[in-house]
């Protein structure tokens, strides 16, 4: 059979343009006719037969003259019926006899399709390279590569595909697709840029997916690899897709343009998100779309506004349980929030209903970390990383395991693997620079923060661990303004959480080292307050400052409920007998005081008065009852 015309060359069709429902179709063959006397398990046509099989008929009733279709086409029509009915069997045993009447590249990719629906890759792949007519077809071996992925002989198949695009000489990549489809040259990128960070090459699967997308805007498995993988820092992900030719999209050019800006990082541009999502609402109706409510969920998160992203997350369960999109968010804010019997629900019905997906081994390993487990999460994490080797989130959780343990150079080349795994996230660096605080590297700790900084500067936690660095170089200045900043950006965070705690207490010692008792004091005291939890470290602060404020009856009071806390603290324990030893000679001292002014007021009235207001003046101002280079623990997650 002589193969069919083509306006443009192969690789800028899709496999529409070599579809049977495509290439057959009549003008009204999609078109329903009315049947009122249809039973509920009647065709559309009235009887039990196939939309395929009504061609002719609605064809001759409508009165429009057609050929009558070949033996060959009625053979593929009702082989492609079949697959997609999932009727393999039949539409492998009628493939077969059009491939042998044909011997066309076209029905031997279909034939393939059948094979690759029934997991047989290697059948698949052998048939699409028996003759050198199927290897020269662009759709022929787009689909034996996929087959070689799917059996993860990775060099085999970039051996096929090629290590570049081969059609790359259209300049701009403006060569129009005339079938509406994917262009083949598109997902052939694609499929390279998933060979190449299966290899961990991930600079080279970068520039593969970017290039389907450049190829044909309507590739979204690229566009997602880019993003959901962050294969690439915000601002190069907002300068990618200014440069995509959304033509391509044809009418819906400017709906993919907004949804795609909505997948985005929320870092910045928090402005054309928002434009976005507002469009999409009220021109596109799009405003409880699952993909958009996704997207809301990303920058709440981002927000750390926890609560209200739970929300959202719960929100997208409720409309579709089985989304695995929405999980990493759902899971993150249910540690966040300590919600651990919603984690150990979800753990049990993601182990029940997809035992083998490396989602469900993470949301383990999360619900044994937040009940400090550390072990066990490990393990699970460590099985989530062996199904999917670039899961960046399992990367991370399992290096958490050993921060927790203090285990902190195996801590670091996890979270450097994740660093690598997620170029385009905060999240790594920031870790990475938490670790090298806790070994006292602070110029290691300051290089990886601060590249952490440079994609997000918005992080309450991130702002934390920078005050924390300039307050131990004595810089406190520097350290005030980003615990305030920290401040500000920790606004939607609760009040009891482990950030919102260090921050404050970690003000409250700049303000104590700077000189500035009182506003310490109300730093320390609200955390007391609003946490409602008692910590030795802090009480140890707030005992300090009354010591050097004279006041050492609170001072001894308070050091005793740090002591009743931790006993064995030993700093509590030293300013507690600096307390005890100036309470003491500050009694002595008032008692030698009042018998001395008793004398005085016997010979000399006039110096009652003057001698009164000097040890008034002496008790209001105190002693130095501790080193002024003393500092207590300051506060690092």
């Amino acid at each position: 059979m002589a193969p069919q015309p083509q306006k443009t060359p192969s690789q800028h069709n899709s496999t529409l343009f070599i579809s049977p429902m495509v290439n057959n179709r009549r003008n009204d063959v999609f078109i329903t006719p009315p049947n009122p006397n249809a039973t509920i398990f009647d065709s559309p046509g009235g009887n039990n037969t196939t939309s395929f099989f009504n061609i002719d008929r609605s064809t001759r009733e409508s009165g429009k003259k057609n050929q009558p279709l070949s033996q060959a086409e009625k053979l593929r029509l009702w082989r492609h019926d079949a697959l997609m009915q999932h009727q393999y069997h039949t539409a492998e045993f009628i493939g077969d006899k059009v491939l042998a009447l044909t011997n066309d590249p076209n029905d031997a990719f279909w034939l393939a399709q059948v094979y690759f629906s029934s997991r047989n890759y290697l059948r698949a792949k052998h048939l699409l390279t028996s003759k050198p007519e199927f290897e020269k077809s662009v759709s022929c071996r787009y689909l034996a590569a996929l087959c070689l992925i799917k059996l993860e002989l990775w060099d085999d198949a970039l051996d096929l595909i090629g290590e570049t695009n081969p059609f790359r000489r259209d300049e701009l990549y403006q060569v129009k697709n005339v079938d509406g489809g994917i262009k083949l040259e598109s997902s052939m990128c694609y499929l390279r840029g998933l060979i190449y960070a299966n290899q961990n090459n991930f600079e080279k699967a970068k520039e593969a997916y970017k290039e389907a997308v450049l190829v044909d805007v309507k590739c979204f498995e690229a566009f997602n690899e880019l993003i959901t993988n962050n294969l690439m820092t915000p601002s190069e992900e907002w300068d990618f897709i200014s440069q995509l030719n959304y033509r391509d999209a044809d009418d819906n050019d400017e709906l993919i343009k907004l949804l795609y800006s909505s997948r985005l990082s929320k870092y910045f541009n928090v402005s054309k998100f928002d434009e976005a999502e507002s469009i999409l609402s009220t021109e596109y109706d799009l405003g409880e779309n699952i993909d958009i409510l996704l997207a809301k969920a990303d920058y709440l998160y981002v927000q750390c506004n926890f609560d209200e992203c739970l929300n959202i997350c719960e929100k997208i369960l409720t409309k579709d349980k089985y989304n695995f999109n929405i999980l990493p968010n759902y899971l993150s804010c249910l540690h966040e929030l300590g919600g651990k019997n919603k984690l150990f629900l979800k753990s049990h019905q993601l182990a029940e209903n997809h035992p083998n997906d490396p989602m469900t081994w993470l949301a383990i390993g999360i619900y044994y970390l937040s009940i400090n487990k550390i072990v066990e999460a490990r393990k699970f994490f460590s099985k989530a990383t062996l199904l999917n080797p670039n899961f960046g989130q399992a990367w991370i959780g399992f290096a958490h395991t050993f921060a927790a343990e203090g285990e902190h150079e195996q801590a670091i080349s996890a979270y450097a693997f994740a660093a690598r795994l997620f170029p385009g996230t905060h999240l790594p660096n920031l870790f990475l620079g938490m670790q090298h605080l806790l070994m006292d590297n602070l110029n290691l700790a300051e290089e990886y923060l601060s590249a952490s900084y440079q994609i997000c500067n918005t992080d309450p936690l991130l702002l934390n661990e920078l005050g924390v660095i300039s307050f131990h170089r004595n810089e406190l200045s520097r350290a005030e303004a980003f615990f305030k900043e920290a401040l500000g950006a920790s606004k939607n965070l609760n009040s009891d959480s482990k950030t919102w705690v260090s921050i404050h207490a970690n003000l409250g010692h700049v303000y104590r080292k700077s000189n500035e008792p009182q506003k310490a004091l109300e730093c320390f005291n609200q955390v007391l307050k609003i946490s409602n939890k008692n910590d030795s470290n802090l009480l140890s602060s707030i005992g300090l400052i009354y010591l050097k404020l004279g006041n050492y009856f609170k001072a001894i009071t308070i050091l005793h409920e740090a002591l009743a806390i931790n006993p064995s603290d030993p700093v509590a324990n030293d300013l507690l007998k600096r307390a005890l030893d100036c309470n003491q000679n500050s009694t002595h001292d008032f008692f030698q005081s009042t018998k001395k002014i008793q004398l005085i007021n016997a010979s000399s009235p006039n110096q009652k008065n003057d001698d009164i207001n000097i040890l008034a003046q002496n008790l209001q101002m105190g002693q130095a009852s501790s080193d002024e280079d003393e500092v207590m623990d300051i506060e690092s997650e």
